[in-house]
């Protein structure tokens, strides 16, 4: 009988540099875990946090633009690449600054099994199906991959999950069919990141990620009202804690640049410790409940420098200002931080944030006027119907906040304008969340001063489809009833006009996508892709272009 791995989970490429990297792992014990290339070893004992074994080697001293062939041991034993792998063998491919960036991203994946049964409910996963492409030879590897929200659903979860729940208590306890605690949130990683061609698309794609909603629970933190309620619930500060804790071991610390890891008051604790592990159980959860009451206090954005472009990934759900009379998507220090981020003298800006900045401008106005009939000085009966109305069909996006949505704007534009260096060409926003992909662009911005391009890629989901009756009206958001929206926008007190106005060019389309931004010469192209069953072959869908959009 096989001994098992020491290897849980992993190993995943996270962040990746010019001349730096990093790679993730869960061990089954405590360990020290090298990674070995080219006769070169770096090495990272683990830490624990809720009884589980973790560790982020650093890897420093790489040469730009060059890929390196690498491989994992846990304490003495090769764990990866695993053997008789059907895979390429794991690659690290370091940036280079003056070589075009190209960046995969994507929201919305529900982990469930690939065969004929949940392809029919869930349609193809097309990051797999993007994997099994790569691995062929098929596609071009990209610089880097930022799934931009719901990597796991903590509030739907899976037959294997239920499972696992039901092995640990009963599902009449609450929260029932949900996550509850760290133990869950752990083995709902497992599930997402351990098919084969995930596992090996992760272990040689460098990620940026961030969470949405459905990371913690549907509806995080849409409005002061959802928080008072949600706070009532027993179970809802455990899974609260857990979800953060077990977002920054997951996800957290591997977006981060070496300097940024640095800084950070939890991973600072692992600097200078000495034999044995450090657990950072206590710090953790203490940080998780502290950034749910003061989230000024702790950062989830961060930055990712790709070539002569630049990833600013935004945290729009937890520094969040949900006081009625002064809700904001990002607190102050928050916008500040992002004015400091958002820069010109590159090639091209991306900005990803889970929600759509620029949403189809009929819904927009929808949140709009949503924010300021549940406003504080509306009358407490049109204040609760629509709070109702807010939460049932989630009006919660930049639009329901129009005062930090007005603040990023004018960011953005003064980009765009070349008063923070020479403009980009480009500034897209990289979002996912609405379960249907589509690209907006503001109109005509050299009318307000601007140079660049100002563009909304979105591309959702993942797998997990939106259902077929929200199709139609989600189209008609989009196209048709732009104009009824925006007569009764003007009509509601409280309700700006846009400062820069924008259209839907492109879309809205429905299939499971993965997208792919590529920097050009002549400027920026959009591809998404989704994944065929063809002749019956569930375990080896192909890929299939949606759409093409070059800006």
């Amino acid at each position: 009988m096989t001994a098992p791995s020491p290897l849980v989970l992993g190993p995943l490429l996270r962040f990746v540099g010019e001349h730096d990297a990093s790679i993730w792992v869960e061990t089954a014990t405590p360990a020290l875990v090298t990674v070995h290339t080219d006769g070169r070893v770096w090495g990272g004992a683990t830490f624990v946090v809720e009884d589980h074994h973790y560790a982020l080697v650093l890897l420093d001293g790489l040469e730009p633009g060059r890929e390196y062939t690498y491989s994992v041991r846990i304490d003495d034993e090769e764990v990866w690449p695993l053997p008789d792998s059907a895979f390429p063998a794991p690659t690290i491919g370091t940036l280079d600054h003056d070589r075009p960036t190209r960046l995969a991203f994507g929201s919305c994946r529900t982990s469930v099994p690939h065969d004929a049964e949940h392809h029919a409910s869930h349609g193809v996963d097309a990051l797999r199906t993007y994997a099994l492409s790569l691995a062929k030879g098929e596609s071009r590897r990209p610089d880097a991959l930022a799934l931009l929200g719901d990597q796991v659903y903590a509030d739907e979860t899976s037959e294997e999950m239920r499972e696992f729940i039901a092995s640990r208590r009963s599902l009449d306890e609450p929260p029932g069919e949900e996550i509850k605690d760290y133990a869950e949130y752990s083995y709902l990683y497992r599930l997402a990141w351990t098919d084969p061609a995930i596992r090996w698309v992760l272990s040689v794609l460098p990620s940026a990620m961030i969470f949405d909603d459905h990371d913690i629970r549907d509806d995080w933190n849409t409005s002061w009202s959802w928080r008072q309620e949600i706070n009532t619930t027993p179970w809802w500060h455990e899974r609260l804690v857990a979800g953060l804790t077990s977002y920054w071991v997951h996800q957290h610390i591997g977006n981060l640049a070496p300097e940024e890891l640095a800084a950070d008051e939890i991973w600072a604790l692992l600097d200078g410790a000495g034999p044995g592990e450090v657990d950072l159980t206590a710090p953790l959860r203490a940080l998780a409940a502290r950034v749910d009451d003061e989230p000024e206090t702790y950062r989830w954005s961060y930055t990712r420098q790709l070539g002569g472009s630049r990833l600013v990934m935004l945290d729009s759900r937890a520094a969040r200002v949900l006081e009625p009379g002064s809700r904001s998507m990002l607190d102050a220090g928050e916008l500040a931080w992002l004015d400091e981020q958002l820069t010109g003298d590159l090639d091209h800006l991306f900005i990803g944030t889970s929600l759509p900045f620029m949403l189809p401008p009929g819904l927009h106005d929808a949140e709009a006027i949503s924010e300021s009939l549940a406003g504080p000085d509306r009358s407490r009966p049109v204040h609760r119907a629509t709070e109702a109305v807010r939460q049932v069909i989630d009006l919660e996006h930049w639009g329901a906040f129009q005062s930090g949505f007005v603040e990023v704007f004018d960011l953005v534009m003064s980009v765009a304008r070349g008063e923070q260096g020479t403009p980009p060409t480009t500034i897209t926003f990289l979002s996912g969340d609405v379960h249907n992909s589509y690209v907006a662009e503001v109109v005509d911005p050299a009318a307000h001063g601007a140079s660049s391009r100002i563009v909304q890629a979105v591309c959702s989901p993942i797998r997990n489809p939106m259902p077929r009756a929200l199709r139609v009206l989600m189209s008609q958001m989009a196209r048709g009833l732009v104009r009824p929206m925006r007569w009764l926008a003007t009509r509601t007190k409280g309700v700006p006009d846009p400062r820069y106005p924008w259209r839907v060019t492109e879309g809205p389309w429905f299939d499971n996508n993965l997208a792919v931004a590529e920097v050009g010469t002549d400027g920026l192209t959009l591809r998404w892709v989704t994944g065929d069953v063809v002749d019956g072959d569930d375990d080896h869908p192909r890929l299939r272009e949606v759409a093409c959009v070059r800006v």
